[in-house]
C-alpha cells in the first residue's frame, strides 16, 4: 500500500500561509483539466494535507479552494488507482468482496467516513466554489464549516437520473432544508449561488475575481481567534447536528444509495466500479 508524501502530490498544490500564531494552511485541487474530478488519489491526498494541517501548532485556519473554472465535477469515473493501493484510513471491511459488498465497502473508505472525518477536523475549514460543483463534488464543499461562492458558482446532484438517491454523504436537507433537497433531486436542476445562500449552504457570494482574496481575508481574520476557542466552537455546533441525528440520517441514506447500486446491477449487469476493489 502507498503512503502519501507530501513533497509529491499529485493532485493538488499544498501550503501554509504565514505560518506561526496566525498561520494558514491552504489546500487546492488541481486536475482543471478534469475539472477537478475527485479520484481516489485526490482523496488520499486531501486527507494526508489535512492532517498535516490539523496537526501543526503554526496553523489556526484551513482553506479549501480549487483550480481551473470550476471547483468539482464530482467522482472521477476514468478511476485508474484502486482504493486498495493506498493506506486504508478506516477498519473497512469486505474490499475483496463480491457482489455489492466491495463497492459499499470502499465507498464507507473514500467517501462517506472520509468526508465525515474532514467535517470534523479540530481547526476551521473555509471553502470556496467557483463554477460547476457536481454530484460528488458537494460533499468537498459540505465538509466545510464555512462556503463562500463566486457569483458564477452553481450545484447540483443529477443522481437520481440514474436510479440512485444522492451522492454518498447525502447532507442535503441539512444544507438546504428539506423541500428543497428534494427538488434539487428530482429535477437534478442547478442551485444557483444566490439561492445556495439564501437557502443557508453558502455563508457569501462574491464576485469571482475576488473569491480568494475574500476567503484569505476571512481565513485570516478567525485566525486572530485562539484555537482551543475556535475549536471549542466548532464541536458545539457540529455537535447540535449531531443531536438532531445528523450522521444516524448520513449512513442510512447511505445504505440506502447501496440498495440503488445493487438494483442497477441487477437490472442493468453494471460491473462493480474497479477501482473499489484491492489491487
Amino acid at each position: 500500500m502507498e503512503s502519501i508524501d507530501l513533497s509529491d502530490l499529485r493532485t493538488l498544490h499544498y501550503a501554509v500561509e504565514n505560518p506561526g500564531d496566525n498561520g494558514i494552511a491552504v489546500v487546492t485541487l488541481n486536475r482543471p483539466e478534469m475539472r477537478n474530478a475527485q479520484n481516489n488519489r485526490m482523496t488520499y491526498e486531501m486527507n494526508a494535507c489535512f492532517n498535516d494541517a490539523s496537526r501543526r501548532s503554526d496553523v489556526k485556519v484551513i482553506v479549501l479552494q480549487a483550480d481551473g473554472p470550476h471547483f468539482c465535477s464530482g467522482h472521477d469515473l476514468k478511476e485508474t488507482e484502486r482504493v486498495g493501493t493506498f493506506d486504508l484510513v478506516f477498519p473497512v471491511a469486505g474490499l475483496d468482496g463480491k457482489g455489492q459488498e466491495a463497492m459499499m465497502a470502499g465507498e464507507e473508505e473514500v467517501y462517506l467516513n472520509m468526508t465525515w472525518r474532514w467535517r470534523n477536523l479540530p481547526k476551521p475549514l473555509l471553502a470556496a466554489a467557483q463554477g460547476k460543483t457536481i454530484a460528488g463534488g458537494l460533499p468537498l464543499l459540505w465538509c466545510a464549516d464555512i462556503i463562500i461562492a463566486a457569483d458564477d458558482a452553481i450545484f447540483s446532484d443529477p443522481v437520481v437520473a440514474f436510479g440512485v438517491n444522492g451522492v454518498e454523504y447525502f447532507a442535503h436537507p441539512w444544507e438546504v432544508g428539506p423541500r428543497k433537497a428534494k427538488e434539487m433531486l428530482f429535477t437534478g436542476d442547478w442551485l444557483s449561488a444566490a439561492d445556495a445562500k439564501q437557502l443557508g449552504m453558502v455563508n457569501h457570494v462574491v464576485p469571482k475575481d475576488e473569491l480568494r482574496t475574500f476567503v484569505m481575508a476571512m481565513a485570516a481574520k478567525i485566525a486572530e481567534k485562539p484555537a482551543f476557542g475556535l475549536k471549542l466552537a466548532k464541536e458545539s455546533v457540529n455537535q447540535a447536528l449531531e443531536a438532531q441525528g445528523q450522521w444516524t440520517a448520513l449512513r442510512s441514506a447511505f445504505s440506502l444509495q447501496h440498495l440503488a447500486h445493487a438494483n442497477n446491477r441487477l437490472k442493468f449487469g453494471i460491473p462493480i466500479d474497479p477501482g473499489f476493489r484491492k489491487p
